[in-house]
């Protein structure tokens, strides 16, 4: 046998690897967020993964399989992950362009005219599901909409965390919701049933999830006063409008990349269109501005601000301590450490797969399923736990949908059940894991720190538990029909939580 050939004889990951790989990579990343706090992100948290990932390769080793074989599964868990990284390099540039062309801008000053601090939280979760939902995308939303958003919390005194909790749980309903979503694509064709059937489905569990996440937002808005006062405010317009050339037409780089996400091209075509944009935008109503940050008159001033905007992000000079570091944001560089912990999670996720470990992990957790309640909890578990390990919500969709598909055909559930409690799941935990892509996109994104936002985004925190009560309590979960194994559904007259 060669080098680059894997060994036939391998065996199965046993309790034991479970316990060295995940217990191993759990306790040094739990200590990364101990020791670094909201900074664990930086480098301690890549440090904890790829230290798992050694863990799976060795194990995979021992198991018989070649460090060839294992090399080229991690080389395969980057490949699925370069198109994120990809949008995130040009999401850094377009961050940066949006701020020196005056969109973002734009957008605190009439967002400040515009928009009750009461009610500014359930309204920025509002406008973030409409926009996502129209749309698909919610990455999308939070590099246009929730930039913005964040800016405007910001400068009204509101917590910069909430706010990004609404623009996530916003985004996400949309995400979750909008059939030109590619998880809610994704997860009806891996359990085989039309998008459309599923997302009727889904209204039963989001909708409910939804409306609580806005209560909650409501609640806080009234009884939390914002920090300026109006005095503060008026200065803050004052800056803006002094230091930028307001125009609603200054919108139109956003418009761009909503528009073309709307007409369904790819993420990054759109993004690239916005940053020509407002690349363009910058030079024909921000000449003083982009003078300024070039720090120079001569000729080819122009040309060194936009690129180092490029590659660096924007550096706002407007004096105004609070403005300047709301604006000063962006550039490809900015999102340097999150591919980094990218591509550490992708390689960690890669070696628990090929190891065995993930497939040990699910056979085990199939053992659990006792009743309709039980299987919807532990199918959760389930596709959290891919997210956290994965690093990837499309893993977490399609590993749980293939492995559960047999267990709800078992239950004579309807295959749609299963399909929403993977995105009742696997689609809107992926944002809460630091470490997973949407976990890091959204922190680099918002300047947020995963841990930060975590305990504010109420709607996908919400919706599992709901869908898990569901499940327990045997309401909306319909039937394949038993009398001729059909795919249409009836409503189960089962006691709940019992399975048939």
């Amino acid at each position: 046998m060669t080098e680059n050939q894997p060994n036939p004889q391998t065996r199965e990951a046993s309790t034991l690897d479970i316990l060295l790989t995940i217990g191993l990579t759990v306790v040094l990343l739990a200590a990364s967020v101990t020791l670094f706090g909201s900074d664990s992100s930086a480098g301690a948290n890549q440090i904890a993964l790829v230290v798992g990932a050694v863990m799976t390769a060795i194990i995979g080793i021992r198991n018989g399989h070649s460090w060839k074989t294992i090399e080229q599964t991690m080389v395969r868990g980057i490949a699925t992950a370069f198109p994120a990284i990809m949008i995130l390099f040009a999401v850094g540039s377009l961050i940066g362009v949006l701020m020196i062309s005056g969109t973002v801008p734009t957008m605190i000053y009439y967002g400040l005219k515009l928009l009750n601090p009461t009610f500014f939280y359930p309204a920025a979760c509002l406008l973030c599901a409409i926009a996502s939902t129209s749309i698909g995308s919610s990455w999308t939303v939070a590099g246009t909409l929730g930039i913005g958003l964040i800016a405007i919390g910001g400068s009204l005194g509101l917590s910069i965390e909430i706010t990004a909790g609404a623009i996530i749980g916003g985004a996400y309903f949309g995400d979750k919701m909008s059939p030109l979503s590619d998880t809610t694509n994704l997860a009806p064709a891996v359990v085989g049933i039309d998008i459309f059937t599923h997302i009727r489905h889904m209204v039963w569990t989001t909708l409910p999830s939804f409306v609580f996440a806005l209560v909650i937002f409501t609640v806080i808005g009234l009884n939390q006063q914002a920090q300026g006062d109006s005095q503060g405010l008026t200065q803050t317009l004052t800056t803006l409008d002094a230091s930028f050339n307001i125009h609603p037409l200054l919108l139109f780089p956003a418009v761009v990349v909503f528009g073309m996400a709307y007409k369904k091209f790819p993420a990054i075509a759109s993004i690239m269109a916005g940053i020509a944009t407002g690349l363009i935008t910058a030079v024909l109503f921000q000449p003083e501005s982009v003078r300024a940050f070039a720090g120079s008159d001569d000729r080819f001033a122009d040309v060194r601000a936009l690129w180092t905007v490029l590659f660096a992000g924007y550096t706002s000079q407007t004096g105004d301590e609070n403005i300047d570091s709301l604006l000063s944001r962006g550039g490809m560089s900015s999102m340097l450490n999150t591919v980094w912990l990218i591509l550490a999670a992708m390689c960690f996720g890669a070696g628990l797969e090929k190891a065995g470990i993930l497939a040990a992990i699910m056979k085990k957790l199939l053992k659990l399923t006792h009743s309709i309640g039980s299987l919807v909890a532990v199918t959760i578990a389930t596709c959290f736990g891919t997210n956290i390990l994965g690093s990837d919500q499309y893993m977490a969709i399609v590993l749980p949908g293939r492995m559960f598909k047999d267990e709800y055909r078992r239950h004579g559930l309807h295959e749609k059940n299963l399909s929403r409690v993977l995105e009742d799941s696997a689609t809107i935990t992926s944002p809460l894991i630091p470490w997973n892509t949407c976990g890091a996109f959204m922190a680099a994104t918002l300047g947020v720190p995963t841990v930060a936002y975590l305990p504010f985004c109420f709607f996908n925190l919400i919706n599992p538990f709901v869908s898990i009560a569901y499940g327990y309590l045997n309401i909306s979960m319909d039937r394949v029909d038993p009398a001729n194994g059909s795919a249409e559904a009836e409503v189960a007259d089962a006691d709940p939580g019992k399975a048939d």
